[in-house]
């Protein structure tokens, strides 16, 4: 197996060995930080470090086995939260994007949706924690701002052809892709990226 490939995949098993000690009460800051967990995978695919059919293999199967612990009710408590799947359609877009499309353009959305999506959890956890209000699927602008800031952060490093209105454009529609509640976030917003890809590619 590719060494490269190795390395990254480390990252998101200790990410879910070390969050397993934060317990069920972080279970949405621990899925955050296993976004996050993922980023060193997606630079080395960008690189060329690993090839997209390796990555996307590896994440089939992390996809296949937390879909695996759903549907057996055996979900690990401290970031799998019972009917919510957010964590598997993340895994099975991410496969989808590193088998099917342009490297470059997939790495942005990927680190758009480990990096910025894990800021955006980080911000309203802990805003809402601090006022006393329950925290869990609840959206606040705090949290979209910090989306923004992030995604426009990535596509000033990833996509630098684009000028400064499309990179704020481009980062504005993801996060309001992130922000509708009718599908989940991690299928929204790989599916408006790619919508926009034309003009934005």
């Amino acid at each position: 197996m590719n060494e490269y490939l190795v390395v990254g995949v480390s990252f998101p098993v200790l990410a879910i060995l070390f969050t397993r000690y934060l317990g069920e009460d972080y279970a949405w800051i621990n899925r955050k930080i296993i976004h996050f967990s993922s980023v060193p995978a997606i630079l080395m695919y960008r690189e060329g470090l690993v090839t997209g059919r390796e990555l996307a293999s590896v994440v089939f199967i992390f996809a296949a086995l937390q879909l695996a612990a759903h549907l057996a009710r055996k979900e690990l408590s401290w970031y799998q939260i019972r009917d919510n799947y957010g964590e598997v359609f993340y895994c099975f877009m991410f496969s989808a994007m590193a088998l099917f499309m342009d490297v470059n353009y997939a790495s942005a959305i990927m680190l758009v949706m480990a990096v910025s999506d894990g800021i955006t959890g980080v911000l309203r956890f802990y805003y809402f924690k601090k006022n006393g209000y329950n925290v869990k699927l609840r959206k606040h602008w705090i949290g979209s701002v910090g989306y923004i800031v992030s995604a426009f952060m990535i596509a000033v490093f990833i996509m630098p052809q684009l000028t400064l209105g499309m990179k704020v454009l481009w980062s504005t529609i993801l996060m309001l892709a992130e922000y509708q509640g009718l599908v989940d976030d991690n299928v929204a917003v790989p599916v408006v990226a790619l919508l926009l890809q034309p003009v934005f590619g």
